[in-house]
């Protein structure tokens, strides 16, 4: 499936139809670049969509999947030919040559105990045509047993290298060079690639540290400039790293807070009554104007020597009703984790002066924030919920103060609330109960005559003061971006181990998971020093094959006998590699050749063979001429002891081709089973 294709399919699969969405143009066009396989492109045009109508939901959710999709895209090699800037940090680590591919994924069955190295590999060869070079310090007469069914040669070839501390280097379309796994060898043979990773969101900082941490980078440069992080590694590496990285370069979530602040305040004021007179003040007066009082003028006090004040009655009557709503609907976008804030009212200077001992006087003004002040800091979650620490505060003057020195200072009131709120993609939140309620009454009344019911209201006054105000806080989160969900093998791939980057060899898949399209011919080359290869190929037609062993049962020591391998098939046999194994305590083989008969003579047969003298015989047999069924190869066996009483003669594996180099169905695998009767 393309990439476009399987981008839409996500989508429809999600749930989003960009056909049936608000805003037609938009969606449209957003479809059409990921049709002609833009993703990006496509992200960006919701992104500027939704920055422009942020409650349409249906963008949102576009969005949302569109950049699923593109992480996707980000993580899939490219199709040859794509630009640079079209799918950033998409290049694909270099990949293994076609014919190598194809030559790795053929499947094979093999079994073999204590064989030399160079024997498994000399099978391998044979069976998929491949050529091994060793490096002078890889010990090709070592033991190595392995036995492995319906795998693939990539598959077999990892296990052997892994298990003998080895490593593998592509040279050409059919070689592989083969080299000890040592630091040393690692540094000679290991090819690296730098990859240069451009980061739209995540912090190259932080990028490279999460690299050298998880996937043990050797070389990695910053350039914080342009947020760039310059790596170079094996390409297993890379390829991880390219994994790591799409999955920290996603924007950040962002958030639009929707807030209402309802200030409500309600006074009453009543002040009803007489205020009568409460104080008299007597005093002497001087018998001139402007001249002090002497004692002389206090002998003759009397009412024409003695001024009197007398505070004033006053008359009240008032009643006052005030009701005011003081509203603020600000709406604030911010970051995930980052805090906003939101201040209405004004900010108040406080001055404060300072004087030093030699006399001298400095004045400084400091400011305070009076007023509504709100102070957010929101987390989006992937599931869309928003929570959000909330700190409220509501300041205003109550009273201004006068120093000695003549500084003003302000009294100031104030009413705070702190929480945390959970809430979902557009819920809504109400805080209230800010509450501050007075309730004042003042009165003033003449002794004994205002304590009298009902008149006593006419001998004093009173006040009553009611103020009761209310704060209510309403705040809905809308989410504007969250961050991508990363999909299937996006969010969890295999790393390989402690020692070995990457997962490709070590998870080779089965030839049934993944079966080979037919590859060019391989010339047929005789080897030298190859192994008869262990490969069961599955057969793409119907056509099938078996091989049986024909011979004398029984034997005594120091007989010789010739065994014939037989081949029954109704497929074009053009080359069958086999393995043979033996009790190398009991039998001897003398020699293998092709059976002398008139269709392998017709089809100019011949045997290919070596024989490895820890128990097994490999064997090639191939023709001009397909080969017919029949007598095909000819073993001759001394028997040089009694051993058991009885030994067999065992086909370890066989992998017939046809002659374009495919791969047929795999025969069965007989055992010969001689009895041993005793001596001469």
């Amino acid at each position: 499936m393309k990439p476009a294709q399987a981008l839409l399919a996500l989508l429809a699969g999600a749930g989003v139809s960009l056909a049936g969405c608000a805003g037609p143009s938009t969606l449209a066009r957003s479809q059409a670049l990921v049709q002609q396989g833009h993703p990006l492109q496509a992200v960006q045009v919701l992104e500027a969509a939704s920055r422009e109508q942020p409650q349409a939901l249906d963008l949102r959710a576009a969005l949302v999947r569109t950049r699923e999709l593109a992480q996707h895209q980000a993580v899939t090699p490219p199709a040859p030919g794509t630009p640079f800037p079209a799918v950033p940090d998409a290049d694909p680590p270099a990949a293994t040559p076609p014919a190598l591919s194809e030559a790795l994924r053929k499947p094979i069955t093999i079994e073999f105990r204590d064989a030399p190295l160079r024997s498994v590999f000399d099978l391998i060869a044979r069976t998929a045509s491949l050529n091994f070079v060793f490096d002078k310090d890889v010990r090709t007469d070592q033991k190595t047993s392995i036995f492995l069914r319906d795998a693939t040669i990539e598959a077999a070839v990892q296990r052997i290298l892994l298990t003998h501390q080895l490593d593998h280097r592509v040279l050409d379309h059919n070689t592989l060079l083969v080299y000890p796994a040592t630091a040393a060898k690692q540094k000679d043979y290991q090819p690296l690639q730098v990859r240069a990773f451009y980061l739209a969101h995540a912090d190259a900082k932080a990028v490279a540290a999460s690299l050298k941490t998880l996937l043990k980078a050797r070389d990695a440069v910053i350039d914080e400039k342009l947020n760039l992080v310059i790596l170079r590694d094996s390409p297993e590496l890379i390829a991880m790293a390219a994994k790591l990285v799409a999955l920290q370069d996603v924007p950040e979530p962002e958030v639009m807070l929707e807030v209402e602040i309802l200030e409500v305040k309600r006074a009453r004021l009543l002040d009803l009554g007489a205020r009568w007179p409460d104080q008299l003040t007597l005093a002497p007066l001087p018998a001139t104007a402007g001249t002090p009082l002497t004692l002389a003028d206090l002998q003759n006090l009397g009412s024409r020597s003695i001024g009197a004040t007398l505070s004033p009655l006053t008359l009240s009557a008032r009643r006052s009703l005030s009701d005011a709503n003081i509203l603020a609907n600000p709406r604030i976008r911010a970051r995930n984790r980052e805090k906003a804030r939101i201040l209405i009212g004004e900010r108040v200077p406080n001055i404060t002066t300072t004087s030093t001992s030699t006399g001298f006087v400095a004045e400084s003004v400091n400011y305070v924030d009076v007023g509504l002040k709100l102070d957010v800091e929101p987390t989006v979650f992937l599931d869309g919920e928003v929570a959000i620490k909330v700190a409220l505060e509501v300041s205003n003057i109550i009273n201004q103060l006068q120093t000695k020195s003549g500084s003003i200072a302000y009294q100031i009131g104030t009413r705070t609330a702190q929480t945390v709120l959970r809430l979902k993609d557009g819920e809504n939140q109400v805080l209230a109960g800010l509450i501050n309620d007075e309730d004042r009454r003042t009165a003033n009344r003449l002794p004994a005559l205002g304590d009298v019911p009902v008149l006593g209201r006419l001998f004093g006054s009173q006040a009553d003061d009611q103020t009761k105000t209310e704060i209510v806080l309403s705040i809905t989160p809308r989410v504007l971006r969250n961050v991508p969900r990363p999909v299937g093998a996006a969010a969890q791939f295999d790393s390989g181990t402690e020692t070995y980057a990457g997962a490709g060899w070590l998870a080779a898949p089965s030839p049934r998971a993944t079966p080979s399209a037919p590859a060019a011919a391989a010339p047929a080359q005789a080897p030298s020093e190859t192994a008869a290869p262990n490969a069961t190929n599955p057969a793409p037609a119907a056509a099938t094959s078996s091989l049986a062993w024909q011979g004398p049962t029984q034997a005594r020591v120091g007989d010789t006998i010739d065994l014939q391998l037989v081949l029954r098939t109704d497929a074009t046999v053009q080359r069958l590699p086999l393995a043979i194994g033996f009790d190398p305590q009991v039998l001897q083989v003398v020699a293998v050749g092709e059976a002398d008969t008139d269709t392998t003579r017709g089809a100019g047969l011949r045997a290919i063979s070596r024989v490895d003298p820890s128990g097994q015989v490999l064997v090639t047999a191939e023709g001009s001429q397909p080969l017919a069924a029949g007598r095909l190869v000819t073993l001759r066996v001394r028997v040089a002891s009694a051993g058991a009483g009885s030994t067999g003669i065992k086909l370890l594996s066989a992998g017939p081709l046809a002659a374009g180099g495919e791969a047929l169905a795999a025969p069965t695998l007989p055992t010969h089973t001689l009895r041993i009767v005793g001596g001469h």
